[in-house]
């Protein structure tokens, strides 16, 4: 599809959801005082009140969700047939290459130093604030984790180091890239983090992963293989993960031709993500 045809489908697409009736107000924010990060971080709760127990998104890089019409999403899922559910979306600041990270290490350049304060802020402090005001479910199997960009490396992380918390991660163009030693054109793949980490592994945590990339999501091409570094990384990942053992049952990857670095297309890509995690949310483990 050309880049015009994928701009048209986006705006058919956004302009058909923007039709369906929601009320006035598509969300609520929470400024919440975080003893973990030292300030005050904003939180947009879009819930819908229709029932208890609802399954919970937690999306890092949250803000990206104002641009998005979540609420006509949650209506559409809903008229076919899909159980109700809450998204939360955790806004980042200017410290988010700081706070957002792997939770094990900073990387090469102690980016991501405060990843632990994020976990301890989103498990202490967010979610119970969340479980005390909403008819949200305490099931891990109902709690996914998703991110955009920066946000969606956290997310995989998040799940990984906490599946007693999230049963589901959604990566959306994930900053896979993140590293421990600077890049090296002899070693073009190596010193990845999240890579490392799965390989490294001695078993797996029992959580299922949603993966998102566009054909358009970046030019580079560290290791001259003809694939852009931002669907390398994401496929290699998802190899990784099946060599430990995960089931192919619990991956799923969405490409999307021309799609960009940018919310018009993860907007796009959000329902599959909302329908995946949610049909398989309903089995359980």
């Amino acid at each position: 599809m050309p880049v015009s045809g994928l701009r048209g489908f986006l705006d058919d697409f956004m302009q058909w959801l923007r039709q369906i009736p929601v009320s006035r107000k598509p969300f609520i924010a929470h400024h919440l005082a975080s003893e973990f990060l030292d300030r005050k971080v904003i939180v947009d709760v879009y819930h819908t009140n229709k029932s208890k127990n609802q399954p919970i998104f937690f999306f890092l890089d949250g803000q990206d969700l104002r641009t998005m019409p979540i609420r006509a999403m949650q209506q559409q899922l809903s008229d076919e047939g899909y159980s109700s559910f809450t998204v939360v979306g955790i806004h980042a600041n200017e410290a988010r290459m700081w706070e957002y990270g792997t939770i094990s290490r900073a990387d090469y350049g102690d980016r991501g130093n405060r990843a632990p304060e994020t976990a301890h802020f989103i498990l202490e402090e967010l979610i119970p604030f969340l479980q005390k005001r909403y008819f949200v479910s305490q099931a891990p199997s109902q709690n996914h984790v998703g991110g955009f960009s920066l946000g969606a490396l956290v997310a995989f992380d998040m799940a990984w180091h906490y599946p007693q918390q999230f049963g589901t991660a959604g990566i959306f163009s994930g900053a896979l890239w993140w590293r421990s030693r600077p890049f090296n054109k002899k070693l073009p793949d190596a010193n990845r983090i999240l890579h490392n980490q799965v390989a490294e592994a001695s078993s797996l945590p029992p959580v299922r992963y949603w993966f998102q990339a566009g054909t358009k999501d970046e030019d580079g091409d560290r290791n001259q293989n003809g694939i852009i570094d931002a669907i390398d990384d994401t496929l290699q990942l998802m190899d990784l993960l099946r060599q430990q053992g995960q089931p192919e049952s619990d991956l799923h990857y969405l490409e999307i031709p021309d799609g960009r670095h940018e919310p018009a297309t993860w907007a796009v890509a959000m329902p599959d993500f909302f329908r995946w995690a949610l049909r398989n949310g309903a089995e359980g483990f």
